[in-house]
């Protein structure tokens, strides 16, 4: 994803999204390595950050074979 503005990004994905400014070429550059061929400027929807799952506070029982 690329945004024009840090004023897009930041209505996009909040205001502690880290970001850094490139061209659409260097951008471009730095995705196709790993198979990246699509850019999207200024998207307007985007997924929430995933929530970390807590690790389960309860044993499982053991079945155990007379």
């Amino acid at each position: 994803m690329g945004f024009t503005s840090a004023s897009r990004l930041t209505a996009t994905l909040g205001a502690g999204q880290a970001w850094i400014g490139l061209a659409e070429p260097a951008l471009r550059a730095l995705t196709a390595p790993l198979g990246i061929t699509t850019v999207t400027v200024d998207p307007q929807l985007t997924a929430p950050a995933p929530t970390p799952v807590p690790p389960a506070t309860t044993a499982i029982p053991v079945l155990r074979t007379v």
